[in-house]
Formats: structure tokens, sequence, C-alpha cells
């Protein structure tokens, strides 16, 4: 493959780049690779690759407008997340919480992990409410001296208990 830049050397560098949803190669050689900094690291952050071009910008951004940030437990600096699009520690994240808000909201759709329940489990522990809140029914019932509600309550939970 020929490089797209000077169309004389063979392409040694090949890097793809994803802008507003559209895909663009570029092949060059090491020469106008290094002319148009496609094989300087620094010049592509990885959170920039995998949220899209801007969003360390973004970072850069918030923490211009409190001065160089670094990690007082780990030194972690916004360079080297930009470099390595990871953090050092847990303290990190909230050394650098206002530019990190917008980038996880990009990147998970939510600034917080709320974690997933199996589908098994999560059927398993709301049928174990409902049977709880039929016992608790039922005791009502019993308790106002309501006993056509609370046989009809304890047929339910009956046929509740032998399917489940």
């Amino acid at each position: 493959m020929v490089c797209q830049f000077c169309k004389l050397k063979e392409a040694t560098v090949h890097v793809t780049e994803i802008a507003d949803n559209k895909v663009k190669k570029v092949d060059a050689c090491a020469a106008c690779a290094k002319e148009k900094n496609y094989n300087d690291p620094a010049a592509f952050a990885i959170a920039d690759h995998l949220l899209g071009l801007g969003a360390s910008q973004k970072m850069e951004e918030a923490s211009e407008a409190v001065g160089v940030l670094s990690c007082d437990q780990c030194g972690y600096t916004q360079a080297d997340f930009k470099k390595s699009g990871r953090l050092g520690c847990a303290r990190c994240y909230e050394i650098f919480s206002d530019g990190l808000d917008s980038v996880l909201k990009t990147m998970h759709k939510d600034i917080r992990h709320r974690g997933k329940v199996p589908a098994a489990a999560q059927k398993a522990a709301e049928g174990a409410q409902r049977l709880q809140r039929l016992n608790k029914d039922l005791q009502k019932a019993i308790a106002r001296e309501d006993f056509e509600t609370a046989a009809r309550l304890r047929d339910e939970i009956k046929a509740f208990t032998a399917v489940g």
C-alpha cells in the first residue's frame, strides 16, 4: 500500500480515526506519519479514541480552570490519564472528578456504577418480596378478622409456593 500523502513510499503506519460516527483510515509512510504526528502516541489520547475526539479536551479545560492537577496519593496527572486512558488509584476519581463526569457520562451514560443483577436472581428476589407482602397482608387480614380476605390470601400463598 502506498502512502496517501507523498504517494511514493510504502505505507507503514495505519491509523483508523472515528469522529462523529465516520471512519477515516490513514495510511502513511514513516516520514509522513512523523510529519503529521500520526506516530506520536501523545498526539492520540486513548480517552479521545474511546470516547470520541474532544473527550480529553473537556478534562483539560476543567483542569486548566484550577491549574495543573495531580493526585496527592499516587501522583498521577492529567497528562498521565490522557496518555494511558486509566487513572492511578481510587483517589484520582475525586481529584479529577470535574473533568471525569462528562467523560464517564459519554462512556457509560452515567457517573455511578449501578451494577447488574442476573435475571434468575432478580426473579427470585421479586418472588421473595411478593411472598413477604402476601404474608404481611394475610396477618393484617387476620388481625382485622377479615377471614374471607385471609382465606383468599392463604390460597394465593399456597398456590405461589407450590409453583415457585
